[in-house]
């Protein structure tokens, strides 16, 4: 599903208007009429209910006027409070307004505070509202009237339907500008915004409609979207699929360098997600000191310990040895559990600096490159690169309240400046790609808010990349399973307490389901 921009949304109803010549005073019909029509299929009961209608004195109030008409031609007691005064209205939006009039639908100006404050008793027997106030051109913290009405609403804890996106909600990255609407329905026109889909936006976005309102294809082909949401259409058709007479050499050879004393669980978790992921064979690279432990644990893939039984960590005087082996292998990943020693370090330098297959950077390998990312400018092979935020501040220097600010922009700026696949971790995990393309992954819950999970995760990619997958498709398709796993736990053995083993162990199903889906659908 393509995601746009406030600017791009602007720049497609622009050229829907202009250039395809269907006028704005249509958009703004098709926009009222699909709104208003979820709202009487939501709330049955409407008819029942009196319907307050808080619109500004732009489009976005215009959408408000349809709606308000269309619920009054319906039976719907409805009543406008307009956040203006009616002279101060223009275009398309004041059409709608003057349509009102002959249908003695009320319009309560409330062009200033005093207003507010005299028609609060009215607006308190509202008992549902319709947030027309602002539209998705908002970028600075709302103040004054608006923000007083904001809270107003938000105060009588009473079921709302958000007009395009809430009130005060930043159509780009998501967050409140300053006070925003908590609405239990957004009805959306054309195409979602970044904001509906990712977090805080998605919690104060609720249930999220897309009205269709007319605009073509074409239009939106030639702003040329570069953000997406990942769904079951996108992510089925790369997952990797095998012939009934296949073997385990055609599925690929994944090398993963991980653990140290104290750490083999990371390693056998990153195993764990590359072999449950289809990956034919997996190898992986541990210091000598854990090779029982692993072998033990996971005995499904091959160990090839580095060092004598002593050795608790990688080292940079093993890289010759992990080079030589590298051969026959589709992919490397590195980083899980390898731990922070200065010889860690340089390995995971001299590796980046001569890999020539695609690799998985997590973990400890991400932070060996801190205050070395001009590396990442050298590479001879595709990389994806797995940061949690705390790992992404490390690297970028930026603060974690930066950049969970705007993770898009965060995870986009770092992949096309360093040319890798950047997959920012966390609730709506951001996959920015060299080309500057954005994906965003629903998938996944609160429950993976514990140890391993990343490290299976690597071993995901790592085993999709093993397959044959493209970097990105791998990217993408890993997180997007990773977190579908964790949300078929969720439903089946509760909110949280499942493990990350238990995820990598999910995934046939995942698989099985998403094809099955699929089939149907085709």
């Amino acid at each position: 599903m393509y995601l746009v921009t406030a600017r791009q949304m602007q720049q497609i109803d622009r050229a829907t208007i202009e250039t395809f010549g269907l006028p704005g005073r249509l958009l703004m019909e098709n926009a009222g009429r699909g709104a208003a029509k979820i709202l009487l299929k939501a709330f049955p009961d409407i008819r029942k209910r009196h319907v307050g209608v808080a619109a500004g004195k732009g489009n976005n109030g215009g959408d408000g006027f349809v709606i308000a008409r269309c619920l009054s031609g319906a039976g719907v007691d409805v009543t406008v409070y307009l956040l203006a005064e009616c002279s101060q209205i223009r275009g398309d939006a004041a059409l709608n307004l003057n349509l009102l009039y002959p249908l003695n639908v009320p319009v309560i100006e409330i062009p200033d505070a005093a207003a507010f404050l005299r028609e609060q008793p009215g607006m308190r027997r509202c008992d549902l509202w319709v947030d027309a106030l602002l539209g998705t051109g908002i970028n600075a913290d709302v103040t004054g009237l608006y923000r007083e009405v904001i809270e107003f609403v938000n105060a009588q804890s009473l079921p709302v339907l958000a007009v395009d996106i809430p009130s005060g909600l930043n159509a780009d990255t998501g967050r409140p500008c300053g006070v925003c609407i908590h609405a239990h329905t957004t009805v959306t026109f054309g195409w979602a915004k970044i904001g509906h889909m990712v977090f805080p936006g998605t919690a104060f976005t609720g249930r999220l409609e897309i009205v269709d309102i007319g605009i073509p294809a074409f239009v939106v082909q030639e702003v040329g979207p570069s953000f997406r949401l990942l769904t079951p259409e996108i992510v089925t058709p790369v997952l990797p699929s095998r012939e009934p007479d296949s073997h385990k050499g055609a599925h690929g050879h994944a090398m993963l360098l991980a653990g140290a004393t104290g750490k083999a669980g990371a390693a056998a978790l990153a195993g764990l997600g590359a072999l449950r992921s289809g990956a034919g064979l997996v190898t992986l690279g541990i210091p000598g000191g854990i090779n029982s432990i692993i072998q033990s644990a996971i005995p499904e893939a091959m160990t090839l310990p580095f060092g004598d039984s002593h050795d608790e960590f990688l080292g940079d005087i093993m890289a010759d040895g992990i080079f030589k082996n590298l051969s026959g292998k589709k992919c490397l990943a590195i980083g899980p559990g390898i731990g922070i020693a200065p010889e860690t370090q340089v390995l995971v330098l001299k590796i980046l600096d001569h890999i020539t297959i695609p690799i998985v950077v997590d973990a400890d390998g991400l932070n060996a490159l801190c205050g070395h990312l001009d590396i990442l400018q050298r590479l001879k092979a595709p990389a994806v690169l797995t940061p949690h935020p705390g790992e992404m501040s490390r690297l970028t220097g930026a603060n974690v309240s930066d950049i969970q600010a705007d993770r898009i922009e965060c995870a986009r700026w770092f992949a096309t400046t360093y040319r890798v696949h950047l997959v920012l971790k966390g609730a709506r995990t951001v996959i920015g790609h060299p080309d500057g393309t954005v994906d965003i992954n629903p998938t996944g819950n609160s429950g993976m808010a514990a140890g391993g999970m990343g490290d299976v995760l690597t071993g995901i990619i790592a085993g999709l990349l093993a397959q044959g997958l493209t970097p990105g498709a791998a990217a993408c398709a890993g997180v997007y399973i990773h977190g579908k796993a964790a949300d078929m736990l969720s439903s089946s053995v509760g909110p949280f307490g499942f493990l990350a083993s238990e995820i990598a162990n999910m995934l046939p199903q995942v698989f099985r389901n998403m094809w099955s889906a699929a089939a149907i659908e085709g």
